[in-house]
């Protein structure tokens, strides 16, 4: 009886065997892949629209701060995340820089394929006290082309309108300031490009001056060489801000 058991497990073992080894059908997930673009590494960010951060003395509690933001914007230049990289040693008014951060927008990175990618970078930002008896004044975009534009004079260019800039004397920190800059425009005049060429002292003066630059329109005057073809130019300005010469 025992020797008919062993062979009866005996022959079950192949079939088992064979069983086992025998492959199974796995349906195959469909692959997927996600495209990550490279963040564009910068130590300073380029605006479209500036971080308009909005404080009194009293959130700087009686002393001049200073802080770095560090910034993430997508390919379209929307501020995806801010964080403090230097507190001002106020977390309040932390949140204020991070909160003018977030409503601002950067002016997107084109890499040399010509696609637009996310940036990294930081801004710094310093807060000075307001002297309640000193008078602020404003300052327009009276540069060196446009107060010859208005002047009738000849020019290698002309603006379109005005450029949209509004500086207060704080902004000059006790000093006459000059900027010079260049640019490009297009066949349909938009500029293009700006360079500062030689800075104000104050980065956020420059990064202004820059903003305002992006929005704006230029004229050429046209040739009869240059009417039927019209490549990128190249142009440049400078304007000047004089304490004592502020409306």
């Amino acid at each position: 009886m025992k020797k008919i058991l062993c062979l009866s497990v005996l022959m079950t073992l192949p079939l088992t065997a064979a069983y086992s080894a025998s492959p199974k059908k796995v349906q195959a997930l469909p692959t997927q892949t996600i495209e990550v673009l490279p963040a564009h590494l910068t130590t300073r960010i380029q605006w479209s629209k500036f971080p308009k951060p909005n404080y009194s003395n009293t959130d700087l509690k009686n002393k001049n701060r200073a802080a770095i933001i560090r910034v993430y914007a997508d390919e379209r230049g929307k501020v995806q995340e801010a964080t403090v990289e230097e507190s001002t040693g106020l977390n309040g008014l932390d949140q204020v820089l991070i909160r003018a951060v977030e409503k601002a927008q950067v002016k997107p990175h084109v890499a040399e394929n010509g696609k637009a990618v996310p940036q990294i970078g930081y801004q710094a930002f310093n807060l000075k006290l307001v002297d309640k008896n000193t008078k602020d004044c404003d300052f327009a975009f009276n540069s060196k082309v446009w107060q010859a534009q208005q002047n009738e004079k000849r020019t290698a260019f002309q603006y379109v309108q005005q450029p949209e800039l509004s500086v207060d004397s704080e902004q000059l920190n006790q000093h006459d300031r000059k900027i010079k800059f260049s640019f490009k425009a297009d066949k349909h005049g938009n500029v293009k490009k700006v360079k500062i060429k030689q800075g104000s002292g104050v980065y956020a003066l420059d990064q202004k001056v820059v903003q305002a630059l992006s929005a704006s329109k230029i004229s050429v005057k046209r040739t009869a060489s240059t009417l039927w073809i019209y490549k990128k130019s190249s142009f440049k300005d400078e304007i000047q801000f004089k304490l004592n010469a502020c409306s």
